[in-house]
């Protein structure tokens, strides 16, 4: 029995080879999955599936927790591998995992629950093709029966297809349109929507989460929650959630400007959505590793956003051409500034940015070429901003 790790793709001929022979090719998320007697909610989707998957495990867990039902569990790709805890669960609980297209890909089970939060280019350094990361994506409800229920973003035209190929029930949500039934986010208010019934949960202002896709994230959450917790815990939740680190997180506010840690944004979708948070200008820093992706939906927020533009890594010069092609468009002019460290930019960012805007670390690029990941860039932006002194 071979245990593929995320980071392995599963045709590799050595794998090939070893499967000719007669070795069953599995993963500790197929296992788990597989052997699990509870409920299983899994999230995946290109962008926004940590912080709806902490939604949502904070709504459920709160809910076992206060009536004393079972336990909740987070893995996947967050959290703590599971493997090693199949023993304690029990059907009172439910699982909750986050889960990659390299976790998906060859997966043969489908959890009771799915969310997918949306679908856009990703990986490609690692996936032959779009369409091979899309297959992967499916497999997340391919396997459900009829009991099973699927979470689809209305908004996003290749989500939204998914119905045809759904098996159970499917629920969508949308902060573009009034849908008869699901959850939408409708003049800054998110609604629940039941036979074109539409009841208020919570407005804009009641929570601490920044952002139109993060008001996608809450919409996706309550879709997946619903049936299974009272109405009462979701809200209650959701306005105590204070979102998750390297997403949007606040560090700290010096001389009235306020530094933002948006590590998490290794694609263009995930650092437009984090410029489009913001009302005030923005000091960009972005960059890094180089995933083979277009960069050019990104020039556009920048130039509508972004007062000067920082760029560092490997993909400095892809998001430079794009802007300054873009700039050239429209008869703009922009402050650019190109450093070799992550240093360098705080540096800079520092000197350049004026009182009342943000400093925004949001790379739209992956960390490896300076990092190992995501997680250890953003601790490092951290740590550097709070060494100024102001």
């Amino acid at each position: 029995m071979i245990f593929r790790s995320p980071s392995c793709r599963p045709d590799r001929p050595e794998i090939i080879e070893e499967k000719k022979r007669g070795a069953i090719l599995t993963s500790e998320i197929e296992i788990v999955m597989n052997l699990c007697p509870s409920k299983i909610i899994g999230i995946t989707g290109s962008d926004g599936k940590t912080t709806t998957t902490s939604i949502i495990y904070e709504i459920i867990n709160n809910f076992l927790q206060e009536f004393s039902i079972g336990n909740c569990y987070l893995g996947g790709n967050i959290g703590t591998p599971l493997f090693e805890k199949i023993k304690e669960f029990t059907p009172n609980d439910v699982v909750v995992l986050e889960l990659s297209s390299f976790q998906l890909m060859e997966i043969k089970k489908s959890p009771d629950i799915a969310v997918i939060t949306n679908i856009s280019p990703n990986h490609l350094d690692i996936h032959k093709s779009y369409e091979e990361y899309i297959d992967a994506k499916k497999n997340i409800f391919k396997f459900q029966d009829e009991k099973g229920i699927l979470v689809l973003n209305y908004d996003d035209n290749m989500t939204r297809q998914f119905i045809k190929e759904a098996n159970g029930k499917v629920k969508y949500f949308s902060r573009k349109e009034k849908l008869e039934n699901g959850c939408i986010y409708d003049n800054e208010i998110i609604k629940l929507c039941k036979n074109g019934v539409r009841r208020q949960l919570f407005s804009k202002k009641d929570v601490y989460l920044k952002g139109d896709h993060n008001f996608e994230n809450i919409c996706a959450s309550i879709c997946a929650t619903e049936e299974i917790v009272n109405i009462e815990t979701i809200i209650s939740t959701i306005k105590e959630f204070k979102g998750v680190e390297h997403r949007l997180e606040f560090i700290k506010e010096i001389e009235g400007v306020k530094w933002y840690n948006d590590s998490i944004g290794t694609s263009p979708t995930r650092t437009i959505a984090g410029l489009n948070s913001f009302d005030e200008k923005v000091v960009l820093i972005a960059g890094g590793y180089d995933k083979n992706l277009d960069y050019t939906p990104i020039a556009k927020p920048i130039i509508d956003n972004v007062s000067s533009l920082i760029l560092m890594g490997g993909t400095a010069d892809k998001i430079y051409d794009v802007v300054v092609k873009e700039l050239k468009k429209e008869g703009k002019t922009m402050q650019i500034y190109k450093c070799k460290t992550l240093e360098e930019t705080v540096s800079v960012a520092a000197e350049i940015a004026n009182r009342g805007e943000i400093v925004l670390f949001s790379p739209a690029s992956a960390s490896f070429d300076l990092f190992k990941n995501f997680v250890e860039r953003g601790n490092k932006f951290k740590e550097l901003v709070n060494r100024i002194k102001g």
